[in-house]
């Protein structure tokens, strides 16, 4: 908490570039024997963190054992919307422990840092540190880690994309032009680095009006479905605009969590299960063909 209250950022900063290094230096690698999935988006602002929270969720209530490695360097939200606000304790020297709420173990980039502190790194050390905190975890048992990428295509999602040996990556957007623009652009880096696609979300979908039930596409119709089909992608699902989702993102309770039955957390599970089915039918690390302008 006092490095918080360092009157020069340079103090912080060393600290940080201090505490990476060690961490690059000290901690090994570990064999990971489960499937790794990132969640993309191809700009911020579509719901992105939210959408894997509960995807991991609804993969915990189908039996799994999931965990999410929250790599949004520049702003870590996983730790708020699981409610986990200590820091991981070490397993030995070498080795850090997730946290774990709702079922859902997490490690973030969050846990790490002082409260309310920027993250002002370079990309040289953001790629260093996600590559040495993705290792050093001890994150057995598990089946599925989903990794919460930063939105657009720079250093933070090129190491993950890289270094994680992913099985594949879920794009996730809003059905309005302006979203879906940057769409291509981060499915042509997970096509570079062979990165399978799975498929793709659209968040946002509609909105239901809870006292006369009028169906309203705020963001507009239908967009990331038509954008999926334009690019050969595999379409995964709608998830509604709910002011519940919302809710329970900043009060580290999700909806499916605070609202089980509810249809939204229903739209949850058939999305989660759309992609397991998807991955299955995946051949093993097959590069999905993309139709490119």
């Amino acid at each position: 908490a006092e490095l918080a209250k360092a009157p020069h950022k340079h103090s912080y900063c060393l600290f940080l570039f201090t505490f990476f290094f060690l961490v690059f230096t000290i901690f090994t690698n570990h064999n990971m024997d489960f499937l790794r999935i990132a969640i993309a988006s191809g700009k911020g602002g579509v719901g992105k963190s939210t959408t894997t929270v509960n995807l991991a969720i609804a993969l915990a209530e189908l039996g799994k054992k999931v965990g999410i490695f929250d790599a949004d360097v520049y702003g870590p939200s996983i730790p708020t919307m699981l409610r986990l606000d200590e820091r991981p304790k070490a397993k030995d020297e070498n080795t850090l422990l997730p946290l774990e709420n709702h079922g859902v173990k997490c490690m973030s980039i969050g846990f790490l840092t002082p409260q309310g502190a920027p993250t002002i790194w370079r990309g040289p050390m953001v790629s260093a540190a996600l590559d040495q905190m993705l290792k050093a975890v001890d994150w057995e048992p598990l089946d599925c880690l989903l990794i919460d990428l930063p939105p657009g295509t720079g250093d933070a999602q090129l190491t993950i994309s890289q270094n994680a040996n992913l099985d594949g990556a879920v794009i996730v957007s809003t059905p309005q032009d302006v979203a879906l623009a940057d769409v291509t652009r981060g499915m042509n880096m997970f096509a570079k680095v062979n990165v399978p696609l799975i498929g793709m979300i659209e968040n946002m979908s509609h909105y239901i009006c809870p006292h006369c039930g009028h169906e309203d596409f705020i963001f507009g119709h239908g967009g990331a479905e038509r954008k999926a089909a334009e690019l050969g992608l595999e379409f995964l699902g709608k998830i509604p605009l709910h002011t519940s989702i919302r809710e329970g993102a900043d009060a580290g309770i999700p909806i499916l969590v605070a609202q089980k039955d509810s249809a939204t957390s229903e739209a949850y599970r058939d999305v989660a299960k759309r992609m397991l089915d998807r991955i299955h039918e995946m051949p093993k690390k097959t590069q999905t063909v993309i139709k490119l302008e």
